[in-house]
């Protein structure tokens, strides 16, 4: 794959400095950058320089910034335009402060003080998909971001409803993707159950630090076999929930909003958040705290309290 190398301070397109790079995929490469508009930091997604010229990959990226400029979520990345013409055809994006789920996942695992309120974020921003007529078709540990809030990124291969008619083969990350996105042949038609599903595999990666389909070298395990039960230790009805959305057909799996139901009072009845239980074996000391640690033990609970004490003023309960 090429890259433009692109060093701290070198000019994408005027008014917008690299300062490093960030990552990337086959098509594209993303940059922290200096936006001297917005006077702030933002995130450019830029076309390799071997894509450029591919009508595809063109289309792709101005599909991104079209539905990009249509959604407005608090959970949702934001863009803030994008450049399609020139040498350097690339987006702009929000710059998210924090660590990726799937960082925190291979390093620490989660709490359930962390977990659920994570769940339930999530479950929002799925359910405003849906309404949206959007399917995100790449809900995954690495594309939601733990920032202040969480935050799901990353809508290169969404599409609205009346796009999936059209797509041609398998769409997302093999892991993550449902066996209606693998097959829609067998499974059906394409929408909101397949994020549901992907939701389900990353909450069920958090739980058991682990995926829950191991099929050797087969490249679709979940189109055969059932998903491997959780660890005892999870709670039984958690364990149901995560379950549900790992149902082979689409209409057996519950909406977004139906699983938020579910998890608010499992979240309700989590105890009140301590700094121990936050590190694995519940022994560690603040000095102790990482940087991700810290941040999780910060941001984790309060957007839950916030979320409780708002549902019982409005449905008329005591707040706490």
């Amino acid at each position: 794959m090429e890259s433009w190398n692109l060093g701290e301070r070198d000019e994408i397109v005027p008014g917008r400095r690299a300062v490093r790079l960030l990552g990337g995929g086959r098509r594209y490469e993303a940059y922290l950058t200096w936006d001297d508009h917005l006077r702030a930091l933002v995130v450019v997604k830029l076309l390799r320089p071997d894509q450029v010229a591919d009508h595809d990959a063109l289309r792709g990226l101005a599909g991104e910034a079209a539905l990009l400029s249509q959604l407005a979520h608090p959970l949702l990345v934001r863009g803030f335009g994008a450049a399609l013409d020139g040498e350097r055809p690339h987006l702009v994006l929000e710059f998210i402060d924090g660590p990726r789920l799937s960082t925190l996942i291979r390093r620490y695992g989660l709490a359930l003080e962390q977990l659920l309120p994570l769940a339930l974020n999530l479950c929002a921003a799925l359910h405003y998909l849906a309404r949206e007529r959007v399917v995100h078709l790449d809900v995954k540990p690495r594309n939601v971001v733990m920032g202040a809030t969480p935050r799901l990124i990353d809508l290169s291969v969404a599409r609205r409803y009346d796009q999936l008619a059209g797509l041609q083969g398998p769409v997302g990350t093999d892991a993550y993707m449902a066996p209606e996105q693998c097959d829609p042949d067998r499974f059906g038609d394409i929408g909101p159950p397949a994020d549901v599903w992907g939701l389900g595999v990353t909450l069920y990666e958090a739980l058991a630090r682990a995926r829950p389909f191991a099929g050797g070298d087969e490249r679709f395990p979940q189109l055969n076999m059932a998903p491997r039960p959780l660890p005892d230790r999870v709670p039984s009805e958690l364990a149901a929930a995560v379950t549900a959305c790992l149902q082979p057909r689409p209409v057996d799996r519950p909406t977004a909003g139906e699983l938020a139901d579910e998890l608010e009072p499992l979240a309700d009845a989590l105890p009140p958040p301590r700094l121990a239980r936050f590190r694995p074996g519940g022994k560690a000391l603040l000095r102790r705290l990482t940087r991700d640690e810290a941040f999780l033990t910060a941001t984790s609970q309060p957007a839950h309290d916030r979320r409780r004490r708002f549902r019982k003023t409005n449905t008329g309960g005591a707040v706490s």
